[in-house]
């Protein structure tokens, strides 16, 4: 009999995974939808990017430029270097006006932020007549500047001003406020601080009603008294938004003119004169608009770098968890 060859079967392979690629960084435009969606987007602010770029970007980037000039409108600019800030140095009157900027600042900023959060805390509670009371607060930061300093000229009117008629009635001499080289700055400061409530209220107010009311109710439970809570929850959690007011409020006060131009027009002895009422002037009576634009290239950078400072020490606008 022939030998029989045994053939041993192979046992089968078990079925491969199908293999999964990972997508390629390749840094190609998404397609598809994907796409769609960021066409989309940018045409959607685009109008926006346009509207910026024309009336924000390129007045900025000329007035950069015009700051190393001599330009006065009626000729071409000519290039000067540093000879406009340079002339800053030996102006007193600019020098003054800085001063009295941040004095403006330091207390209108501060003391607006402290009444505008007390005032959101008063409207937070079972107040009633909330919504009047926070329509009357708000009023002002919706009105004209100029009308509400055409109501405050007459409040401070020396003569027949209902300041002075009060103080009158009490047996007061009232000062000439707004004549007085004593009394300007304060007078001015009040209405500055007095027109900002409002918005330093609805911010701190929409921030209020976002908070947790659980760890006010662990709190409770704890023995924490409304002191104690106020200082170690809603300080803390109020940071972003704290941060927020602080900010804007030192743009709006280094911005103020309007009520500058209608209470003192600068006066008296240029004891409320500020750095944007000296561009103004610079630019527009003077027609020095080199200077003005370098002027304005000084008011930018004091701006950021108190901003700069304000977000290193409170540590930006991160909040607690």
């Amino acid at each position: 009999m022939g030998a029989t060859t045994v053939v041993k079967a192979r046992p089968a392979r078990p079925p491969s995974p199908p293999e999964t690629s990972a997508p390629l960084r390749t840094g190609r435009v998404p397609t598809g939808p994907g796409r769609r969606r960021r066409r989309a987007g940018m045409l959607m602010v685009a109008p926006a990017l346009l509207h910026a770029s024309l009336w924000i970007g390129l007045p900025v980037v000329v007035s950069v430029a015009l700051a190393f000039t001599k330009y006065d409108v009626l000729t071409a600019p000519e290039f000067v270097g540093l000879d406009n800030f340079r002339d800053m140095l030996d102006d007193a009157v600019f020098r003054k006006s800085i001063v009295n900027t941040l004095l403006y600042t330091f207390f209108t900023v501060p003391f607006g932020m402290a009444l505008g959060l007390l005032v959101a805390l008063a409207l937070h509670t079972g107040l009633k007549a909330r919504g009047i009371f926070r329509t009357a607060v708000f009023l002002p930061q919706v009105t004209a500047t100029v009308a509400i300093a055409l109501v405050w000229l007459w409040i401070y009117n020396p003569g027949n001003g209902l300041l002075n008629t009060m103080l009158a009635f009490l047996g007061v001499d009232g000062p000439a406020w707004l004549s007085s080289t004593t009394w300007a700055m304060p007078s001015v400061i009040l209405v500055g601080i007095w027109q900002g409530i409002g918005m330093k209220m609805l911010i701190y107010l929409a921030a209020l009603q976002s908070l947790p009311r659980e760890l006010y109710e662990a709190a409770s439970v704890d023995g924490a008294s409304r002191v104690r809570q106020f200082f170690s929850i809603t300080l803390p959690l109020l940071k972003p938004a704290t941060f927020f007011v602080l900010i804007t409020s030192m743009i709006s006060a280094f911005q103020s003119f309007d009520q500058i131009y209608i209470l003192t027009d600068g006066g008296p002895a240029n004891s409320t004169t500020m750095m944007t009422y000296e561009i103004y002037k610079s630019a527009f009576r003077e027609f020095r608009v080199g200077y003005a634009s370098a002027q304005s290239l000084v008011l930018f950078v004091l701006l950021m770098g108190f901003t700069l400072v304000n977000k290193r020490i409170m540590g930006g606008s991160r909040g607690h968890n």
